[in-house]
């Protein structure tokens, strides 16, 4: 018997065990549940973080997708533009080197022309300078020439005037012996005729 006693004495010790373990289990239930029911909302909430970071992405995606055809546009225009540049460049620099080569030929005859323009105006002076010393001989030779001139006309001149003079001279003296006779010969005529010179 008291070994029954012994397990009856067990039966209510298992059987409060039995309850105990009863309520662990549906506190662990509970527990279980409420920790299901904390992690399905953690699920769900990181599956809307998941789905919205999914959407994100995706329009991260297009937003990229969409920038990098941007990208690929503006580089393809850059290179369309560097093209262009480049070869505006390239026709700017044969234009200018054909400029340069004009303007380098143009530089190189003006050159030339103004070397044959010193040339023949070096020559315009000397021969203006051959001509001006010609001049000043001829106009001393001419003015040499005048000075003997009036000197021989000078002399031609004293010589006519003392020859005109001396004549002058030996007219008057000849004039005056003439009238003397003539006054002479008509007083003694006029005496002749019995008249006196001297009344008329």
């Amino acid at each position: 018997m008291p070994p029954k006693k012994k397990g009856k004495g067990r039966g209510k010790k298992g059987k409060a065990k039995k309850r105990g373990e009863e309520d662990g289990l549906e506190e662990k239930y509970r527990r279980s549940a409420l920790d299901v029911a904390v992690l399905k909302g953690h699920l769900a909430l990181r599956h809307e973080v998941a789905r919205q970071s999914q959407a994100s992405g995706q329009e991260l995606q297009a937003r990229v997708g969409t920038l990098e055809r941007e990208l690929s546009k503006e580089r393809e225009d850059k290179r369309d533009i560097s093209a262009d540049l480049t070869r505006q460049y390239k026709t700017m620099q044969t234009e200018l080197g054909v400029r340069v080569h004009q303007l380098e030929g143009e530089v190189s005859r003006l050159r030339k022309q103004l070397g044959l323009c010193q040339d023949a105006l070096q020559k315009e002076r000397d021969s203006r300078e051959q001509l001006e010393l010609e001049k000043e001989a001829a106009i001393a030779e001419l003015q040499g020439k005048i000075d003997d001139m009036e000197t021989g006309y000078e002399k031609i001149l004293h010589g006519c005037l003392d020859s005109l003079l001396t004549r002058l001279a030996e007219s008057r003296r000849r004039w005056r012996d003439e009238s003397t006779a003539l006054h002479l010969q008509h007083k003694e005529r006029l005496t002749d005729f019995g008249l006196n010179p001297l009344d008329i």
